[in-house]
């Protein structure tokens, strides 16, 4: 047995023993699930500065929704088949999903969201990294992922996430704040007269 795969079946063994963690796991792994910190984040986001959501939320719709697209595309390509569908004694609480599961492309999406934040919003990685860390955790608890799916996911996504973000703040006019011109109350000194 593999390590994975030994790490797979530490994190699986614990379906099934409790219902509320079962439900906690099966709630995490629901998409649907991103939607209410999504709106509360717009919302947010929204308050804190409308100029750079304007800007910042389609770019970040359309890194997860890139980062989305090519961990498809690397799934097809590894062909590496779920947990769920390789291992026949596991314990499964949710329906298996497609064949491919490396990488993740929960672990992908949330990651990269997370880091596309955290390099705009530093302080917005306590909230956003312990969602993705439990995210990724119940994927393999439901028994949709092996670990180095989510942990692949995350570095992939993450990586993406944080350049698209890095490209963004490159952007000279993403961040420009436009001061108010106030006149100085201070005498110009005598150096600067003379230059």
């Amino acid at each position: 047995m593999s390590w994975d795969e030994s790490l797979f079946r530490a994190v699986n063994g614990l379906a099934g023993r409790s219902s509320l963690l079962d439900w906690l796991a099966l709630t995490l792994s629901s998409p649907d699930l991103l939607w209410v910190p999504g709106i509360l984040l717009g919302g947010y986001w929204l308050w804190l500065s409308w100029q750079e959501m304007v800007i910042a939320a389609p770019l970040l719709g359309g890194v997860i929704g890139i980062a989305d697209f090519l961990g498809a595309r690397i799934k097809g390509l590894v062909a590496r088949p779920r947990p769920c569908t390789a291992l026949p004694d596991i314990h499964q609480i949710e329906a298996c999903g497609k064949a491919f599961g490396f990488p993740s492309n929960h672990a992908i999406n949330t990651a990269a969201a997370a880091a596309f934040l955290q390099v705009l919003y530093p302080r917005s990685a306590w909230i956003s990294w312990p969602l993705v860390a439990m995210i990724g955790l119940a994927r393999v608890f439901i028994g949709a992922h092996y670990v180095t799916d989510v942990l692949a996911g995350w570095l992939l996504g993450g990586l993406f996430g944080a350049a698209m973000a890095w490209a963004l703040l490159q952007w000279p006019r993403f961040r420009r704040r436009v001061l108010p011109s106030v006149p100085s109350s201070v005498p110009p000194s005598d150096a600067a007269l003379k230059e």
